[in-house]
């Protein structure tokens, strides 16, 4: 049996005949440059994610990047984040001439670690602190970051609140929709999120009438009205092609979401059964927390070998991720060594994404979780 990490074909056979119709009326009305379908996925993600504004943009790493110009981050400019996470998160902070500023993660939900979060704040020098500017809570695989006390503490000094929901449209926070409870959220479209594209797309959104026109300004270069410019900003308009996809995929989402946590449910129990508990740690799901599995993410030992020992029965797997970003090379001059994070390197190395999207079947998983317990079984550990 082969099972692929992701088949996109599957939900492509889905939707096939309503995809290409809506194509085809974008290539009929030649509008491909913020057209209906853009103005209409706006209203439809701002009322999806419960927040008042939505602007479509050209990637999910320019719905972090221009939030960050929006909120005036600059040269010097300090901005907390995690180190574990996608490059986008700290590099679009690198690209404005800012300084990331890492915070550890939670052991169980990969997410930023809050008491950690005023701990380094605190450490900061008064000078480096003065330009503290913002903080990107990253909600990473589908499950929000324990975001009231990180709320509280961006409060307490100042701090802009990007929430880096690429991987969670539709996760929720105690009730509350990711990208709906900082001054911006940022989503991302690349084809492999739940909700995605045939290319790059992003949105951001906000609950500030001023901010997210600010936003809608700076994809556009910085001009309004045409040609005269405000600011200095980038071009970065969402498709109008993509648009139109997405609109045919936002209608079956909840459904998708639906079978991914039934999914996630599955592995959970054929793991409890599959009796290797010290091998494999299933994902942790907070309470407060509605979890959309964009990734099913195990804990393991050996994480390396089984991998390839995976590959060879033809199952997908991937790391996310194998280095995290202050051990990355072109972030050697931020000043960290190995060892200043040591639960996100501790995650590098034993964590590795399963298959889970919405057409995978019973016997994929059975065949999956099998192979596991086989590999631990032979190896006697």
């Amino acid at each position: 049996m082969k099972v692929s990490l992701l088949n996109l074909k599957l939900q492509y056979q889905g939707i096939r005949d309503e995809v290409l119709k809506e194509i085809e009326k974008v290539c009929d009305n030649q509008s491909f440059i913020l057209g209906e379908n853009v103005k209409a996925l706006e209203q439809e993600i701002a009322h999806y994610c419960n927040a008042k504004f939505a602007i479509g943009v050209a990637s999910g790493t320019d719905a972090i990047l221009l939030p960050l110009m929006a909120a005036g981050i600059g040269a010097g400019d300090r901005v907390v984040t995690t180190p574990y996470t996608f490059f986008a998160t700290a590099g679009s902070i690198a690209r404005l001439n800012a300084i990331p500023v890492f915070v550890d993660i939670e052991p169980d939900t990969y997410n930023i670690d809050h008491e950690k979060l005023e701990y380094v704040i605190k450490k900061q020098s008064a000078s480096h602190r003065s330009r503290l500017k913002a903080i990107i809570p990253v909600h990473l695989y589908g499950q929000c970051a324990d975001m009231e006390p990180i709320l509280k503490i961006s409060k307490k000094y100042k701090l802009t609140v990007i929430e880096d929901a690429a991987q969670t449209i539709g996760a929720e926070y105690n009730g509350k929709m990711a990208g709906s409870m900082g001054d911006f959220g940022s989503f991302s479209f690349y084809p492999s999120k739940n909700l995605g594209g045939f290319g790059d797309g992003g949105m951001v959104t906000a609950n500030n009438e001023r901010l997210a026109e600010k936003i809608r300004i700076m994809r556009v270069h910085g001009s309004k009205p045409k040609y005269y410019h405000k600011f200095v900003g980038i071009n970065s308009r969402l498709d109008e092609l993509q648009a139109a996809v997405l609109r045919v995929k936002l209608k079956h989402l909840p459904t998708w979401e639906k079978n991914r946590m039934e999914r996630a449910k599955r592995y959970d129990k054929l793991f409890q059964d599959a009796g290797i508990p010290d091998m494999v740690s299933a994902p942790t799901v907070r309470p407060y927390n509605h979890h959309v599995f964009n990734q099913y993410i195990i804990r393991v030992k050996r994480r390396d070998s089984l991998r390839e020992y995976l590959a060879k029965q033809g199952i997908g797997t991937e790391i996310y991720y194998p280095v995290p970003l202050h051990l990355q090379q072109c972030f050697k001059y931020l000043g960290y060594k190995r060892g200043d994070f040591p639960v996100s390197e501790k995650a590098a190395k034993e964590t590795l994404a399963l298959p889970i999207y919405p057409e995978l079947t019973p016997e994929e998983q059975e065949y999956v979780v099998d192979k596991i317990g086989g590999f631990y079984r032979k190896c006697n550990i």
